[in-house]
């Protein structure tokens, strides 16, 4: 029996695919990888008898990325970016989804693609050919091995209809998302990397520790900024309103609005005021009914489920679309990402309307209109896609709770809405004449509530008043006045309505050097430059002037003397530490702390972004500096290697009275000897385990040493009498074993005796 092996996008929809096809007739086994799962049974396929596996991918199976050298941002121009090889990399290593597939794949012989029916689903259908094209039995490029399954809505009748009408996939469009993915990459990558870096060494109070671009979304922030422009620059001007009120016979006021609308000369304005003032008639000369119509909505596409999801419903797009997508994964609805606005000519209006009648919110409109029958639906956008958005199944709110019913209970009343009736009223317009003005009134009636019904949050509300008139009545005039308004400023952009810009293309070329100026130029308007930002922390070991502390993310400290920015550890705090300078540079030294029950470790500078020596990397401190002689370096602190970790070496954190140890790589801290006065690390190495020496002095009040000591040298791993002041932790719950010192001293007792003065030396006698 013949092997066909068939993929979902995702484990959800794989079940329900294989539930449907089955006619729940298959057995389940949890994947090699624990995040899918296979379901299997016999079936016909081709006019033979098949053995049917359906399984699922969990989104893209890879994901694009440059070469591992140029994703480093300080060694790497920006401008490389657009030039440089990119490679193709498990989106997520974790689930291991290409040695899933492949293995699920061996000795297969049809491959059958149930991905998601649009270009990024197309592109998923080529990750997963390339993943087991090596394994199966035939060549899976070929049209007899490997099909296409097109469905807009996960019900019986349309996936069974699939099955019988399988296509090719399509390599154009997956080769479309090929390339939005490389341009989405390099763009965005390449002008990130340039605008934050450029951005961080001029503005102090500028959160820049990523300023983003994102070639979709940086044109929808363009408008946000227009707008913003726009307000900030708005300036409001005076008009003046001339109102009148009249009275009916029965006393009922008619607010009267003016002809002319407004006047933006005072003088003006009174000038009419005056010639109206005493006339107390307002004569009737024209009386206008007219019905309206409110209409009815066209299909629901995505970008207006999004609106309604954000204007309406509270949700942000992201989210209201995630909760669509599990209604469709269930049944409930159909495929959520469409541009198209009208349905289809086949499809099933009265079908899908009468799986409603029976609802307890909506059940009794439903069955007056199938007895009354539908209307027409507006005829809306066909882009060619995916059918609107509609119910596929009868829901409950107990069966569907919260943001899921809520999406449901919108998208099934829109559906409604659309073969409902239009909502119809009658709007009369009553025109007076006073002196040398015109004034009209204005109500509207409720005539047909149509398709508000549903849609209530749309309906009409109460009826106005609209008396009974005729031309060439009078009803008294009086309150003449003026009012005094202000023009308004535009409001800000909200996030629905966003989403009816149409963005136009952006060149490559808008990331050049104008850009960049005119950002700047934005900028300086609203953020202050880093000579006006901070305070003033410590010494530059170039100029010996003070540098400015800048503690807007990303933490740093800038010379304005010098122009110079450097780069400080993140999410803690710096202190100047002892007044001491670093032997290699002159710059005074700074203490990083993340709280008392975190570590803390002294650093350079200048050190921290240029590492001195081949073995340290940028951004370590002097814990894990290897300068030979320096008191705050690993060789003078380390007490022994951490056994937590490989590269680690647990060290002395200089932050007393709380004494610690604090490996310099990863995240391991002992606390050790409470109320000590001082503590030292020795020259001496522990015979037993080759760990330091330590040597700890108390004060004789508060010594905890045996025979009340006020002060001893010992291994802190191998001495009985530490062992009780050192905290229990799991990384000295043994001892580190033999040679695993904190390394270096024999190369170091080396140059003891010939101090170097200055950096250069320093550094020669070092590789000496």
């Amino acid at each position: 029996m013949k092997t066909a092996l068939m993929v979902a996008e995702k484990p959800s929809l794989a079940q329900n695919l294989a539930s449907i096809l089955s006619n729940g007739k298959c057995s389940t086994n949890k994947a090699s990888n624990n995040a899918c799962a296979i379901h299997e049974w016999n079936g016909t396929f081709k006019n033979e008898a098949v053995r049917f596996k359906m399984t699922s991918v969990c989104g893209h199976v890879m994901s694009l990325d440059f070469t591992g050298k140029y994703n480093n941002w300080d060694k790497v121009d920006p401008v490389e970016l657009f030039s440089c090889p990119t490679e193709k990399k498990e989106a997520m290593p974790r689930l291991r989804i290409p040695a899933f597939l492949s293995q699920e794949s061996k000795g297969c012989d049809y491959l059958i693609l149930w991905l998601d029916c649009d270009k990024e689903g197309e592109n998923i259908c080529f990750e997963v050919m390339n993943c087991v094209q090596a394994y199966m039995k035939g060549d899976v490029f070929s049209p007899h091995v490997t099909y296409r399954a097109r469905f807009s809505a996960i019900t019986d009748k349309d996936i069974k209809a699939a099955m019988l009408s399988l296509v090719r996939p399509n390599e154009n469009e997956s080769r479309s998302v090929d390339a939005r993915q490389e341009l989405d990459l390099r763009i965005g990558c390449a002008f990130t990397r340039f605008q934050t870096k450029y951005f961080q060494g001029r503005y102090g109070d500028l959160d820049s520790t990523l300023i983003s671009y994102g070639p979709c979304q940086t044109p929808t922030l363009g408008f946000c900024v227009q707008r913003h422009d726009e307000i900030q620059t708005f300036k409001p001007e005076t008009y003046w309103v001339l109102r009148v009120t009249a009275s009916t016979s029965e006393g009922r006021e008619l607010p009267l609005e003016w002809k002319r609308v407004r006047c933006f000369e005072k003088e003006i304005a009174n000038m009419f005021l005056a010639g109206i003032k005493e006339i107390k008639e307002a004569i009737v000369i024209n009386v206008q009914a007219k019905e309206k119509v409110k209409s009815r909505p066209v299909a629901l596409n995505t970008v207006e489920l999004m609106r309604v999801a954000s204007a309406g419903l509270g949700m942000g797009p992201h989210h209201a679309m995630q909760i669509a997508e599990r209604l469709y994964t269930q049944g409930y609805i159909s495929y959520p990402r469409t541009e198209t606005s009208s349905y289809p000519e086949n499809f099933d209006l009265i079908g899908t309307l009468r799986q409603q009648q029976n609802s307890s919110k909506w059940g009794s409109e439903v069955r007056a209109m199938i007895a009354n029958g539908i209307n027409k639906p507006k005829k809306g956008h066909d882009a060619g896609d995916h059918p609107p958005i509609t119910p596929m199944k009868p829901a409950s709110e107990s069966e569907l709770e919260g943001d899921m019913w809520r999406i449901y209970d919108y998208v099934t009343r829109h559906f409604i809405a659309t073969l409902s009736r239009d909502c119809r009223y009658l709007s009369t317009t009553i025109t007076f004449q006073i002196g040398s003005e015109t004034f009209h009134y204005t109500g509207s009636v409720l005539v047909d509530a149509g398709y508000t019904e549903i849609m209530h949050w749309q309906a009409f509300g109460k009826d106005e008043f609209v008396p009974i008139l005729n031309v060439d009545d009078v009803l008294r005039a009086h309150d003449h006045r003026l009012v005094e308004c202000q023009t308004n400023p535009p409001d800000y952009l909200t996030e629905s309505e966003e989403t009816y810009k149409k963005l136009s293309p952006w060149e490559i070329k808008k990331l050049r050097k104008q850009s960049i100026e005119a950002m700047d130029q934005l900028f300086e308007v609203n953020f202050s430059s880093l000579k006006a930002s901070g305070k003033a922390l410590s010494r530059c070991g170039k100029c010996r002037r003070y540098m400015r502390y800048i503690q807007a993310k990303p933490a740093r400290l800038h010379c304005s003397h010098c122009d110079d920015t450097y780069g400080l550890p993140q999410n803690g705090t710096v202190r100047i530490y002892r007044e001491l300078k670093c032997p290699l540079d002159d710059f005074e030294l700074l203490s990083w702390s993340s709280g008392n029950k975190g570590k803390s470790f002294p650093l350079c500078p200048y050190c921290y972004n240029h590492p001195p020596f081949r073995d340290m990397k940028k951004g370590f401190g002097c814990n894990s500096c290897t300068h030979p002689t320096c008191p705050y370096g690993v060789n003078s602190t380390g007490v022994s290697g951490c056994v937590e970790c490989d590269a680690g070496v647990l060290v002395l954190d200089p932050a007393a009275p709380r004494w610690k140890l604090a490996c310099n790589r990863c995240d391991v801290i002992i606390n050790i000897f409470e109320d000590a006065a001082r503590v030292s690390v020795c020259e001496q190495q522990c015979s037993a385990c080759g760990a330091q020496l330590v040597t700890v002095e108390y004060r004789a009040e508060r010594t905890r040493l045996p025979a009340a000591l006020t002060e001893m040298t010992a291994c802190l791993y191998c001495e009985p009498a530490f062992s009780a002041l050192v905290e229990k932790h799991r990384a000295v719950a043994s001892r580190a074993p033999a040679g695993r010192g904190r390394g270096g001293r024999a190369r170091a007792a080396k140059h003891r005796n010939k101090q170097p003065k200055d950096k250069m030396a320093q550094l020669a006698a070092y590789f000496v």
